[in-house]
């Protein structure tokens, strides 16, 4: 039987697995999932249609799967997926998506959302991440595998952050960061390349060389960045670091790409 407090208010029609914890005080709505071996610390509040995977762990005071912030949402139907084995911390929010970016909002796995961390409708969050405290991703946000979000920075709407990317704290990113980039500012511009955590992930020194070499040359001042891109495509067609960034930089996207400054 599930271990929950007598002062939980927990909805009829709510799916919660025998082993799961609800401590005091927490609100779970009728429509919210959750699977073994969760753990809800006091005052927590999870609404809507919201799915949490194994392992979690919800700390007092987060807000989780209510209604998203935006004066276009109507009420559709709209969902919030967790996936497994997260910390999150206290006074987090996580709103689920909208008719405007698929109704679905993702988190992924084995993440840490530090205090006061912010997601909001239709993001996308890879596994593996870090958002330190008060760290807020703004709408339709994509923040790929392995990427660190500093304190207090701030996501633009529809910003792709890149695998193993890195963005300091106070940052304000307004624009899309390459994988392995290091983004810093008041308005963020690139400041070369994550290689403190290549290193800790065990990217092969040759790779980091390889991603050196081509951001090297992707910034470089002859010609447009797309043009760069394409010799940069062809330099390094079998090296799979270097071909994140391509496939990246390639890829669609309403927003620009954060840039160094010289």
């Amino acid at each position: 039987m599930s271990k929950i407090h007598p002062t939980a208010l927990v909805a009829d029609g709510a799916q919660i697995d025998k082993s799961v914890s609800i401590g005091p005080f927490c609100v779970i709505g009728k429509d919210v999932s959750i699977a073994a071996n969760v753990e809800i610390h006091s005052h927590v509040v999870i609404d809507g249609k919201t799915s949490i995977g194994e392992g979690n762990t919800i700390f007092p005071f987060s807000s989780i799967g209510m209604v998203p912030q935006d004066k276009k949402y109507a009420g559709e139907e709209s969902r919030l997926i967790i996936g497994e084995n997260n910390v999150i911390r206290e006074h987090v929010t996580m709103n689920p998506g909208t008719s405007g970016g698929g109704n679905i909002t993702q988190i992924g796995s084995r993440g840490l959302y530090m205090v006061g961390v912010h997601i909001a409708h239709d993001c996308i969050i890879g596994d593996d991440v870090i958002l330190a405290n008060n760290a807020t991703v703004a709408g339709h946000c994509i923040v790929s595998d392995h990427v660190i979000l500093g304190g207090l920075c701030a996501l633009h709407q529809f910003v792709r952050i890149g695998e193993f990317a890195f963005v300091g704290g106070m940052t304000g990113v307004e624009a899309d960061i390459i994988p392995f980039g290091m983004a810093l500012g008041n308005r963020a511009y690139l400041a070369g390349l994550n290689l403190v955590g290549m290193r800790r992930h065990e990217i092969p020194r040759e790779q980091i060389h390889a991603v050196r070499n081509a951001y090297k040359k992707l910034f470089a001042e002859n010609g447009t960045l797309m043009e760069r891109v394409e010799l940069v495509d062809k330099e390094y067609k079998d090296d799979a670091s270097v071909q994140k960034i391509i496939g990246f930089i390639k890829a669609a996207s309403d927003r620009s790409f954060c840039v160094p400054q010289n």
